[in-house]
């Protein structure tokens, strides 16, 4: 590796991080400037405009009254107090058809009128107040209704699991002795086997040590006709005792696998049942985890519900409070129609 010419690069990357870094702070120092600038010209052009306008009203106040204009007399606020009123009573003559100064709903009485309505409206506005809290207690009795019923659903479907739990349980239970007994008569039975077929085989071993065949017995040769020739041994003493010993030893080793491999299946038999104990006890721990959660759950749902059903009243009293008079009358008007 060429570590001056790593340095090198290095020291030039720093050298130019370094220029680009200044640059960067130049450019937002001149930015900044700029934007100083700006809003040093936005206001003085919001002033300049704002003393246009104050010297413009100004001038039309002094000098350009509506008195000194020739139509004041057509655009005069006060004409309609200083003329005659239209009319003076429902039944004036001058009210005819044609002159159209009286039409449905302009009566004299209107004020008497109006305030009746109002006041029709007040108690229109306040039976529909009513009859809204009482569906809103009615909401609320249906929702602790549910609630409850949800919260009894919930408990029966947990005492349905919590039985379901028990009799798994027992069967886990029931199986596992079912399990254990079976092992434990299999155990005895093929002990019992292996016992029985150790004393078949010493017996049959012992029979066949003691017979003539093995045994060599030289008196099985002599017939009543002489020495039998299928018969004969010819072996001596040593050889049949070393013959005798070698089939011992052949016995013993195998007495000796049998019990190894007796051993070996007793050992599986244990293991299996370890893993069995493990896998109960690991499916016990998983129902519990399960149980806790499901409870965590409930709880928090229930939280959730209720803030937001308080939520959800609230923001219907807040809205139903900040609606205006003339604005809520309005709409009922358009809700009645």
């Amino acid at each position: 590796i060429d570590k001056d010419a790593l340095d090198a690069q290095v020291k030039e990357r720093k050298i130019q991080e370094a220029a680009e870094k200044a640059q960067h702070e130049r450019f937002a120092h001149d930015m900044k400037k700029n934007d100083k600038l700006m809003c040093l010209l936005e206001e003085r052009q919001k002033n300049e405009i704002k003393d246009m306008n104050r010297a413009l009203t100004e001038f039309q106040k002094n000098f350009q009254k509506p008195e000194t204009r020739r139509e004041f007399d057509l655009n005069d606020p006060q004409a309609l107090k200083k003329d005659r009123p239209a009319r003076v009573s429902d039944s004036d003559p001058r009210c005819t058809i044609s002159g159209m100064q009286k039409f449905m709903g302009e009566d004299l009485n209107y004020d008497q009128r109006m305030k009746f309505q109002k006041e029709q409206f007040r108690e229109w506005s306040l039976q529909q107040q009513k009859d809204w809290k009482n569906a809103l207690a009615d909401q609320k009795l249906a929702d602790d209704l549910y609630d409850k019923f949800r919260i009894e659903l919930d408990r029966k479907i947990m005492e349905e699991q919590r039985k379901e739990e028990e009799s798994r349980r027992v069967v886990c239970t029931a199986t596992k002795n079912f399990n254990r007994i079976q092992a434990a008569e299999l155990d005895h039975k093929n002990e019992l086997e292996k016992a029985q077929k150790i004393k078949d085989d010493i017996d049959e071993i012992t029979c066949l040590l003691r017979g003539d065949f093995l045994s060599e017995n030289p008196d099985q040769a002599i017939g009543p006709l002489g020495v039998l020739v299928d018969r004969w041994k010819g072996m001596n003493q040593e050889q049949l005792m070393a013959i005798h010993q070698f089939q011992k030893e052949q016995a013993l080793e195998k007495l000796r696998v049998r019990e190894q491999e007796r051993r070996r299946d007793a050992e599986w038999d244990r293991q299996r049942l370890q893993a069995a104990r493990a896998q109960l006890l690991w499916e016990r721990h998983q129902q519990r985890q399960n149980r806790v959660q499901r409870q965590e759950l409930d709880v928090m749902n229930a939280e959730l519900s209720q803030e937001q059903k308080a939520k959800n009243i609230y923001l219907k009293e807040e809205e139903y409070s900040n609606i205006p008079t003339d604005e809520y009358y309005a709409q009922f008007n358009t809700t009645t129609r």
